[in-house]
């Protein structure tokens, strides 16, 4: 092999193996967030990779059977929650997942919290143990089919919380919109 081709070969090889551990967990940190809606959605939810492995993530998002997600994707279903996959070894009660409460705003992300057990959503619901009841093959993912309980709101609620995520821009706010984020306002003030 020309030395040419070896140097190409051993950057190439040192590139690749950096990128490896590309994202750590103390790697992530608020820009790693972004508006919902400029991720890549995935039936009712969006997914993303942090390690730039955007398609291993889809198609184990879309696998019929399960799979387990790479290190570096995230998945959100609103704009205020989050759950990153990191490398094995990160904590075998998630299955490797971290989950964020997600302040946003329209100058931003703040991180509220992150763990692995103990993160509680907007909904006053600890996220793990939300996730946990989800089939092995899911990968501690829930949707309506996996096992998990179903959630205390609508879809127009959901669809509503995306499309009025504050970082994405300030669309206007439809009608059925504001009416969807109005019952949800009502849900989440009525007593327990």
């Amino acid at each position: 092999m020309p030395r040419e081709e070896r140097v190409s070969a051993i950057f190439c090889g040192v590139a690749l193996l950096f990128s490896a551990g590309l994202v750590n967990a103390t790697d992530i940190d608020a820009k790693s967030f972004r508006c919902i809606t400029k991720m890549t959605p995935v039936r009712q939810f969006y997914v993303d990779n942090l390690r730039g492995n955007l398609d291993a993530t889809l198609a184990t998002a879309n696998s019929p059977r399960g799979a387990v997600y790479p290190p570096g994707s995230v998945i959100q279903l609103i704009p205020t929650e989050a759950m990153v996959k990191h490398d094995k070894g990160f904590s075998a009660a998630t299955h490797d997942w971290e989950f964020f409460a997600l302040d946003v705003s329209k100058d931003g992300t703040r991180i509220g919290k992150r763990g692995k057990v103990d993160v509680v959503n907007r909904f006053g619901g600890n996220c793990f143990s939300c996730h946990v009841p989800a089939a092995a093959q899911w990968d501690l993912v829930c949707e309506t089919d996996h096992g998990c309980a179903p959630l205390p709101v609508t879809r127009a609620m959901i669809g509503a919380l995306q499309r009025t995520d504050p970082r994405c821009g300030n669309n206007p706010i439809s009608p059925e919109d504001a009416e969807a984020i109005k019952k949800l306002e009502q849900l989440l003030k009525a007593p327990g």
